[in-house]
C-alpha cells in the first residue's frame, strides 16, 4: 500500500526494521519536503516488494555503471516524473537511500545519488569508491551524501 510521506509529522511507517529507523524516516521526510517545496509533488513510497521494477531498475544501473551490488534489503521504493526528470528512489534497511535522476531528454542530467541516514556506517560496497559530504537537515540530522554521473542509456 502506498504511503504519502509526511514531513511535518515524521513517521517510521514501513521502516521499522531498520536499526536507524528514526534517522531514515527523517531522511525520507527530507526528500518529501524537497519535492513538495520545489515541484509541488507529493512524495509517495511503496513497500519495495510492491514495486520490484523500481528496485530492479536502480540495481541494474548500479551494477552496469559501477559494478555495485547493494547488500542491504530494500524496504521502500518509488518512481515518478517531475520537471523533465524520471526519478527513482530506494530506501534500504541499513539506512541507505539511493536515487536515480534521469533526464527524459537526451543530453540532460543523469546521476545516481547516495544518502546515508544519521548513525549508519558507510556500506562496504561504497566505502572505498566514494567520498561523502555532510549536510545538516532539521528533519534528518546529519546527512552524508555522494553521487556519480550516469554514462549509459537506461
Amino acid at each position: 500500500m502506498p504511503y504519502i510521506v509526511d514531513f511535518e509529522n515524521v513517521s517510521t511507517v514501513g521502516l521499522e526494521s531498520s536499526p536507524v529507523a528514526e534517522a531514515l524516516a527523517g531522511l525520507r521526510a527530507n526528500e518529501g519536503r524537497y519535492y513538495r517545496n520545489k515541484y509541488d509533488h507529493v512524495f509517495t513510497v511503496s513497500p519495495a516488494s510492491e514495486v520490484p521494477e523500481v528496485v530492479e531498475r536502480v540495481s541494474r544501473i548500479l551494477k552496469e555503471e559501477r559494478d555495485i551490488v547493494i547488500s542491504s534489503r530494500p524496504l521502500e521504493a518509488t518512481s515518478f516524473d517531475v520537471d523533465g526528470l524520471r526519478m527513482a528512489y530506494v530506501f534500504y534497511e541499513s539506512g541507505l537511500s539511493i536515487n536515480v535522476m534521469y533526464s527524459i531528454e537526451a543530453g540532460g542530467k543523469r546521476a545516481v545519488g547516495f544518502k546515508l541516514a544519521d548513525g549508519m556506517e558507510i556500506p562496504e560496497e561504497l566505502a572505498s569508491r566514494f567520498k561523502f559530504a555532510r549536510q545538516k537537515s532539521k528533519l534528518a540530522g546529519v546527512i552524508r551524501g555522494s553521487f556519480f554521473v550516469i554514462k549509459g542509456e537506461y
